[in-house]
C-alpha cells in the first residue's frame, strides 16, 4: 500500500502538461515564454490552494537547472532559511540557489527580511507562494523586488482530463476496469471549486468506494459514491472557505451577533486565521465604517494579538472583533463615496485639477488656517467634476455630529483672522 499522494504522483512534469493557468503556462503564457527565454527572475504565486503553484515552481527549477531548494513556511525556521542561505558560500550553489517558500504569509517580517540581500545579489532566486493577498502578508520590500503572478482556479472542463488520467492510474496501479461516465467527472470537478488536488483525491476515494461492490460485472463511479465523501470531508461542496466568509460577513451586516458567533465558530474549527483576521478587518471598514470609525483600530488590535497567541487561544480577541462590529452601529456611506468616485475616474473625469492646488506656487490658495473655523470655501474638485457630490452623511449619531459641525463652520467660518 503506497502512502504517497496520487496528486503527487500525478504531478504535471512541464508547462504543456500543468491543468489550467494557459495564462501563465499556455503556448503564450507569460511566465512560461519568460522562463524558455532563459530568464528567471523572482515571483510570488498567489491564488487557491490545489491550482498548480507547487507543480510550477518545480518545472521551473528543472528548467533552469539551478540548485532546488523547498521551505514550507508553516514548518521552516529561521534557521532552515540561514542553512539554506549558507550554501551560496560554497561551490555547490555558486551558481545560484532557486529558494521556493510554499505559503510565506506564515514567515514573520524577519524572516522574510533575512533573503533581501540574497535575492539582491543574485545568490538567491525566490519563488513564494501564497493562498493570501501578497500585499496583506508579504513584507513591500520581497514584493518590490518580485513579479507578481495569479493562479486562477481550475476550471471544471480543464480539470475533467486530469480526474480521467487519474482513473487510468488507478487501474493500471490495481489491475482494474472502474470506469466513470464524463458527467460523474463534472460533478467531482464542479465540488472542489478549482482544487486539483482535492479532485484527484475526491475521485480516488470514490474509486475505492466502488471497486468495493463486486456484484457488477463493468464497475462505474456513481455520483452517489462521490457524495458520500463530500459528507465525510466536512460538505465542503456547499459549505466552503469563501461561503463560510460570506456568512459571517453578511451577519454582521444584518447586525445578528447569534449568527456572527456561529459563523466564527466554524471558521476557528477550519483554522482559518489569517481570512477570518482579513475578513474582519474589511468589515470594519466597509459595513461599520464612519459609524464608528475606531472600530478599524479596534480589530485590528483584535487580530494582531489572535496572530501572535496562534490557536487555540486565538479564538477570543477573534470573537470580540466580530461581536464588537456586530452590535456597533454600521454605515457604508465612505465605501459607497468610493464607488461613486470611481466611476468618474474610471471614465477618465477630473483631469482639470484646480491651478491654486498645485505646486509650486499654489497661486491663488488660501490657508484655511488663516480663516475662522479653519474654513474658507475654494474649490477643490476638477473642475468638470466641480459640483459633484459622492458623500452624503449617514443617519447615525457619529455622521450625523460631524454633519452638524460640517453646517456650523460653513456658516460661522471663511473670515480671514486678525
Amino acid at each position: 500500500m503506497r502512502n504517497e499522494q496520487l496528486a503527487d504522483i500525478l504531478r504535471p512534469d512541464s508547462f504543456d502538461t500543468i491543468v489550467g493557468q494557459s495564462h501563465l503556462f499556455g503556448p503564450r503564457g507569460v511566465v512560461r515564454r519568460m522562463v524558455e527565454s532563459g530568464r528567471i527572475t523572482n515571483m510570488i504565486f498567489f491564488g487557491p490552494p490545489g491550482t498548480g503553484k507547487t507543480t510550477a515552481a518545480a518545472i521551473i527549477a528543472k528548467q533552469s537547472g539551478m540548485v532546488f531548494r523547498r521551505l514550507n513556511c508553516t514548518s521552516a525556521s529561521l534557521s532552515d532559511v540561514k542553512e539554506v542561505l549558507a550554501e551560496t558560500a560554497n561551490v555547490f550553489g555558486a551558481g545560484g540557489i532557486l529558494l521556493y517558500l510554499d505559503e510565506i504569509q506564515y514567515f514573520n517580517r524577519k524572516q522574510q527580511q533575512s533573503l533581501l540581500e540574497y535575492m539582491e545579489d543574485g545568490r538567491v532566486t525566490l519563488i513564494a507562494s501564497t493562498t493570501e493577498n501578497p500585499h496583506f502578508y508579504i513584507y513591500n520590500a520581497i514584493i518590490s523586488r518580485s513579479s507578481l503572478f495569479e493562479f486562477r482556479p481550475v476550471k471544471p472542463a480543464e480539470m475533467v482530463p486530469a480526474l480521467a488520467r487519474a482513473l487510468a492510474h488507478l487501474n493500471a496501479e490495481h489491475g482494474t476496469s472502474v470506469q466513470a461516465e464524463e458527467a460523474v467527472l463534472s460533478h467531482i470537478a464542479n465540488g472542489v471549486r478549482g482544487d486539483v488536488r482535492r479532485g484527484i483525491g475526491l475521485l480516488e476515494n470514490a474509486y475505492f468506494a466502488a471497486s468495493g461492490n463486486e456484484n457488477q460485472e463493468t464497475v462505474w463511479i456513481s455520483k452517489e459514491n462521490v457524495d458520500d465523501f463530500y459528507v465525510r470531508v466536512g460538505n465542503f461542496n456547499d459549505d466552503t472557505h469563501y461561503d463560510l466568509l460570506s456568512c459571517l460577513q453578511k451577519s454582521i451586516r444584518g447586525s445578528d451577533p447569534d449568527a456572527t458567533a456561529f459563523y466564527v465558530a466554524k471558521l476557528v474549527a477550519a483554522g482559518e486565521l489569517i481570512s477570518l483576521c482579513r475578513r474582519l478587518q474589511v468589515i470594519a471598514s466597509e459595513d461599520v465604517g464612519l459609524a464608528y470609525p475606531q472600530a478599524a483600530t479596534v480589530v485590528r488590535s483584535c487580530c494582531e494579538s489572535a496572530m501572535e497567541l496562534g490557536f487555540p487561544e486565538a479564538r477570543i480577541p477573534l470573537i470580540n472583533a466580530a461581536l464588537m462590529l456586530a452590535t456597533a452601529p454600521k454605515s457604508n456611506t465612505a465605501y459607497l463615496a468610493l464607488a461613486a468616485a470611481m466611476e468618474d475616474v474610471d471614465a477618465g473625469r477630473g483631469n482639470e485639477v484646480p491651478r491654486h492646488l498645485q505646486s509650486p506656487l499654489f497661486q491663488g490658495y488660501k490657508y484655511p488656517h488663516d480663516y475662522t473655523c479653519h474654513y474658507v470655501r475654494q474649490q477643490y474638485l476638477p473642475s468638470d467634476l466641480r459640483d459633484r457630490k459622492y458623500y452624503e452623511y449617514g443617519e447615525n449619531k457619529t455622521e450625523q455630529a460631524a454633519k452638524l459641525y460640517a453646517e456650523h463652520v460653513r456658516q460661522n467660518g471663511g473670515k480671514q483672522k486678525p
